[in-house]
């Protein structure tokens, strides 16, 4: 959407199918839309760590920003206050959160590669990237959670998120960040250094 005006617009109509539980503004303020503890349908088809039917089991944040540009300051700082909000309410760790173009590669890119997915990792709020050993990429990726669509796909939405500066064919550093990824991720389930 070009502005907040029009993805609040789209979002609060019914026609639409699509709704979110929450929408951050350009200026910083947020908007809820639907209670958290009703289904929204923000995330459409799609899955995540082998799970399809991510609506039923997610809270969905709309941040306005029609991917061409950075995301402001104050929109960013509400994005950080909303997901410590949410995250505490829910108990929900840094490992579950995620964007629509994880659980949805090839049919959803946002937020896109302007979205400072770096700042919530140093918050504590989203997954670091980092370098690891260099082991296999399809293994770390479904590991992560990726859905098995085709690798240039997967990896593009990997990508996206991590690595969003990488270009053309599979790389060792994009092999040696999902490692990172994958074994953060295991470390966090296991309640080890996090």
């Amino acid at each position: 959407m070009a502005d907040t005006a029009e993805a609040r617009a789209r979002l609060c109509d019914p026609r639409a199918e699509v709704s979110a539980h929450w929408l951050v503004h350009e200026d910083g303020r947020t908007e809820a839309l639907v209670p958290e503890d009703r289904r929204a349908w923000h995330a459409g088809a799609g899955s995540w760590r082998g799970r399809d039917d991510v609506n039923s089991r997610s809270i969905g944040i709309e941040i306005a920003n029609p991917g061409d540009r950075p995301f402001p300051l104050a929109q960013m700082n509400a994005v950080v206050a909303l997901l410590r909000d949410v995250m505490a309410r829910w108990q929900i760790g840094p490992q579950g959160v995620i964007a629509h173009s994880d659980m949805a590669p090839g049919r959803k890119i946002d937020p896109g590669p302007r979205f400072d997915w770096q700042r919530l990792a140093q918050e504590g709020l989203a997954l670091p990237g980092g370098q690891g050993p260099d082991l296999p990429l399809a293994d770390s990726l479904t590991r992560i959670g990726y859905p098995p669509v085709d690798p240039a796909i997967r990896l593009a939405a990997f990508r996206l998120r991590f690595r969003p500066w990488g270009q053309g064919a599979e790389c060792a550093a994009d092999r040696r960040c999902a490692a990172f990824v994958a074994a953060f991720l295991a470390a966090a389930e296991d309640g080890v250094g996090v």
